[in-house]
């Protein structure tokens, strides 16, 4: 709801010219308008009759002036001028309506009132709202062309000059885009600017000086009300802080202090009521001036009409007419020569101004077909020649040869074209198309040349990891002396190879030699960086490698045969061998070779790690040379495994291969005890004496030797059947527990299966007859 007290709505001047000073005084007060100093700003809103001025105005800024009733008729509402208080905006903004233009009431010839209120509105205005339908733009009267001229001119010469912002407020938008009726509204205020006499001192003062020019756009407050109220929503947000630099109000130095607004705006209505310069243009003029643009409209109306053209305004939107230049060329002739045979007798001056505005209306009717027919033009031209340039590239002709022969044959095809479509009366330049045209062919021929080298590069790239990444693998994993340098002669042979091919591919491209030095460098590079990313991944499983190595030399003879530790092996011959050829593998993996230098790696390995007594030695007068990040002279890009990686890597590596040595120690011992059966000597000579008399015994009684045999045959049963062995795995205790539960039932098992025995052979006995 809008607050009727915060408004102030005050009648300023009545429909009969009357200032009311006292009412606003009484304004003033109630607003506190002469406390604000410079801090306000002062809106009003100038246009014809009926044209929502008052509806726009209460919804910008929550005023409360009178409406038009749509259901009474369309009438004037708004007589003289009147203001009101804008709440909720700061700096404090205060708004006038003014009485509509081209009013029925006052009559025809009765304009005075209305060129004295809005030379009233642009004086004391910060900001001035022009308030138009959209369908008046380009008409004389409604766009209020004539008033704004008047009072441009009796402004400049009446008042100092004072920047006011112009904000032109299109209603009911169509669907002509707004950035197609901006400039033709600026335009024609700029005629207006320049028809305008001014005096010596601006004769050359550009319009941009007095006044900034803006245009809004709004939807239909009656057929799209949301999209309306939201258009203005945000319009409104713009007036806040008008008065800020860069604000809407413009430049502030003309502006009158709150507290003599009053006077200073009563004084200004009583100079614009004395003034005798506001009359109607003389009446010759006026008469040339409507009849021109009558028959200027007619001549427009009867070319939109046009069945030809109409014909030939909605072919063209789909296919190529080659003749559109010719015929529409034709057509506008027809129509200017009418409109100066019918205007022949009018004031000279403003028949050319009319013509030359019916020119423009339909040379602008026209351009979007010309600019069609370009396009369609410029699409088949494109066309053609990415035909004919696949053509020549499937046929083997050469991709640079091909790329030019085939783009000189299409422009030409193109200019022959654009030469049937250029309209005499317009002044047509095809050279943009025409560079927009040359310019989207060398962008295809760009692309389909990146595409090649792309392809051509993935080949050779592809060809090369083909030939390097599988042989370079096997060499690092091979490592001995002469890794290296078969590495270096294997990428050596492979680039080379690589690079002469695809230079002689790269022949026909015609490309520069500095082009063509770099393609065939970032091949070389590509194939040095498979090398040093395969011997990056081997170093990072070096110690992985190395243990495999170990295993593989430590468990085989020089036969690739799998060792048996018998016991005449020497163990610790076999484990130097094996640690001596896995830290060689370590130290080809600790950095990348592939330009040749010498280094020291191998030897400071094998004298820090494999010989550890002679770094004792010399520990005391030395510092050790794996406490290191960097080895000497090699450069980290070079580096794989830093002094004291090698050095981590190798005691992780000696812990974990020294289960091997002692798993291969154990079974030689085994294996040696297992071959050594017969007890000590002196056992022997124990047993013959002690046990004489027994021995004796049983060579007298055989039957103690059944009787033992027979019990050996039963424990030997027992022990099997008991598992013996690994009842007793599990803990003394818990093996003599486990064979109580289970020797009754085995006991019984045996005799048992003795039993079984027994009885076979009587039951077999039927058959043997």
């Amino acid at each position: 709801m809008v607050d009727a007290a915060a408004c102030c709505s005050t009648h300023l001047i009545d429909g009969d010219g009357s200032f009311n000073a006292s009412g606003l005084d009484k304004f003033m007060k109630e607003v506190k308008l002469g406390e604000c100093g410079l801090s306000y700003a002062v809106v009003s809103i100038m246009g014809p009759q009926s044209s929502g001025k008052s509806t726009l105005l209460n919804h910008l800024f929550h005023t409360n002036f009178r409406e038009m009733d749509a259901f009474k008729g369309r009438s004037q509402t708004t007589k003289g001028i009147w203001m009101a208080h804008c709440a909720g905006i700061e700096p404090c903004t205060i708004v006038m309506d003014l009485e509509g233009t081209d009013g029925r009431e006052r009559g025809e010839d009765d304009t005075a009132f209305e060129k004295q209120s809005a030379l009233f509105a642009l004086a004391v205005s910060d900001i001035v709202l022009i308030n138009m339908w959209c369908h008046d733009i380009g008409r004389e009267h409604a766009a209020n062309k004539p008033l704004l001229k008047t009072v441009f001119q009796v402004m400049m010469r009446l008042f100092s000059p004072r920047k006011t912002t112009l904000i032109f407020v299109i209603r009911d938008k169509t669907r002509t885009p707004l950035e197609n009726l901006e400039p033709v509204l600026r335009e024609d205020i700029q005629k207006i600017w320049d028809s305008v006499p001014k005096p010596e001192a601006h004769k050359e003062t550009p319009l941009s000086t007095f006044f900034n020019i803006q245009v809004v756009a709004l939807s239909s407050f009656e057929e799209k009300e949301e999209q309306f109220k939201e258009q203005v929503a945000n319009l409104r947000q713009r007036f806040y802080h008008s008065i800020a630099p860069g604000g809407l109000a413009g430049d502030r130095q003309g502006v009158v202090p709150a507290s003599g607004f009053s006077f200073s705006a009563e004084q200004i209505w009583k100079v614009i009521k004395e003034n005798r310069d506001l009359d109607l243009p003389a009446h010759k003029v006026m008469v040339a001036t409507v009849r021109c643009e009558e028959i200027a409209n007619e001549k427009y109306a009867a070319f939109v009409a046009n069945k030809e053209w109409c014909e030939l305004e909605n072919t063209v939107k789909s296919e190529l007419v080659p003749d559109l230049g010719k015929r529409l060329s034709a057509m506008l002739q027809t129509c200017f020569s009418g409109y100066d045979d019918e205007t022949t007798f009018f004031e000279e001056g403003v028949r050319t101004c009319k013509r030359k505005q019916m020119e423009e209306k339909l040379l602008q009717l026209v351009q979007p077909s010309y600019h069609s027919t370009l396009g369609h033009i410029k699409s088949q031209t494109l066309e053609k020649f990415n035909k004919a340039f696949e053509s020549a590239l499937s046929e083997g002709q050469g991709f640079a040869v091909a790329a030019r022969d085939c783009k000189i044959s299409t422009m030409k095809l193109f200019d022959h074209q654009s030469e049937g479509a250029i309209i005499k009366q317009a002044d047509c330049d095809t050279s943009k198309v025409r560079e927009k045209c040359s310019n989207e062919i060398d962008a295809q021929i760009a692309d389909v040349r990146n595409t090649k080298l792309t392809d051509l590069s993935t080949l050779y790239e592809s060809k090369l990891k083909e030939a390097l990444y599988g042989p370079v693998e096997a060499l690092l994993q091979a490592t001995n002396d002469d890794t290296w340098p078969a590495i270096r002669k294997l990428h050596k042979r492979e680039t080379q190879t690589a690079v002469t091919e695809c230079s002689a591919a790269l022949s026909g491209y015609e490309m520069k030699e500095d082009s063509k030095k770099e393609f065939l460098s970032k091949l070389e590079n590509h194939a040095r960086d498979i090398v040093e990313k395969k011997a990056k991944e081997e170093a990072g499983r070096v110690l992985s490698l190395m243990k495999e190595r170990f295993v593989s030399i430590f468990n085989h003879d020089s036969d690739q045969m799998p060792r048996v530790w018998t016991g005449k092996e020497d163990i610790r011959a076999i484990t130097k061998t094996a640690r001596a050829s896995s830290l060689r593998l370590l130290s080809v993996l600790a950095v990348i070779r592939l330009d040749g230098d010498a280094d020291k790696i191998a030897d400071i390995l094998v004298l820090t790690l494999l010989d550890p007594t002679k770094v004792a030695v010399k520990s005391s007068t030395t510092n050790d040379p794996l406490a290191s990040s960097a080895w000497e002279k090699i450069p980290a890009s070079r580096t794989l495994i830093t002094p004291v990686q090698c050095k981590s890597l190798w005691c992780q590596f000696q812990r974990e291969t020294e289960y091997t040595v002692t798993q291969a120690i154990s079974s030689q011992a085994s294996n040696k005890r297992s071959s050594n059966w017969l007890p000590p000597p002196w056992a022997i000579a124990a047993l013959f004496v002690l046990g004489f008399n027994e021995f004796i015994t049983l060579l007298r009684n055989p039957l103690y030797l059944v009787m033992i045999f027979i019990s050996y045959l039963l424990l030997k049963a027992l022990w099997v059947q008991l598992d013996i062995g690994a009842e007793f795995r599990h803990g003394f205790l818990t093996g003599i527990l486990s064979i109580s539960t289970k020797f009754v039932p085995t006991i019984f098992n045996l005799m048992r299966k003795l039993s079984e025995q027994g009885q076979r052979p009587t039951e077999n006995r039927p058959h043997s007859s």
